[in-house]
């Protein structure tokens, strides 16, 4: 693992209670570019793959951005029960999810199960993205009713599975879908209207100071 990761989680179905024998693990991550970077005319990289497979991070301004703007994959990373790897900046982090969250999270993943949905053939269904389309409306359902996105799904894994298996008819796995997506449309939410962004803010500034000596 690089020095410079403040913080990496497994996702995908491990963290999700969704493995099977030949699942993968996946991780994500966030590191911090020296400060000093940010000051030449080519910019560091805000992203980058490896060095383990199916691994994959964020440098941590671009972390925060995404966090702000709801998107899913990146506020389920703040949730994931599956910690490997948190420096004190990458606790600081962790601590600070909550800010992360409004009601911009409604459409983020209503949006991306939507846009899952748009890419699924009805004559040839690919079953694990339609596993995980329905998954993201349970997780997004849980987010507006209790404040935190719902990783484990351990209590919907025999359902989410048979769908992943291919079980579970087009039909039946159109109205479950039609059914989460009428709840999380009526659903009030717990959720402040906007981000904090004065405390994300704070944190990225507090990571830069710290990262100012450092060479890169």
């Amino acid at each position: 693992m690089s020095d410079d990761v403040i913080f990496s989680v497994v996702v995908g179905s491990r963290a999700y209670g969704l493995d099977t024998d030949d699942s993968d693990t996946d991780r994500r991550g966030v590191f911090v570019v020296p400060t000093r970077a940010f000051w030449r005319l080519d910019k560091p990289a805000t992203h980058r793959d490896g060095p383990l497979p199916e691994q994959f991070s964020w440098e941590v301004e671009r972390f925060c951005g995404l966090a702000l703007d709801a998107n899913p994959t990146v506020l389920e990373c703040l949730w994931s029960p599956l910690v490997e790897v948190i420096t004190p900046a990458g606790q600081r982090l962790r601590d600070l999810r909550e800010a992360f969250l409004s009601e911009r999270a409604h459409r983020s993943f209503a949006g991306y199960a939507e846009a899952q949905l748009r890419r699924l053939d009805p004559e040839r269904p690919n079953w694990k993205q339609a596993m995980h389309m329905i998954r993201l409306l349970l997780s997004g359902l849980h987010l507006m009713r209790h404040g935190e996105p719902l990783v484990g799904m351990q209590a919907h894994r025999e359902r989410l599975l048979a769908v992943r298996r291919g079980e579970v008819s087009w039909d039946s796995l159109i109205a479950w879908r039609a059914a989460l997506s009428a709840e999380l449309a009526a659903e009030p939410g717990v959720l402040p209207e906007r981000p904090d962004r004065g405390r994300v803010e704070e944190f990225l500034v507090g990571v830069r100071e710290e990262n100012l000596s450092r060479r890169g």
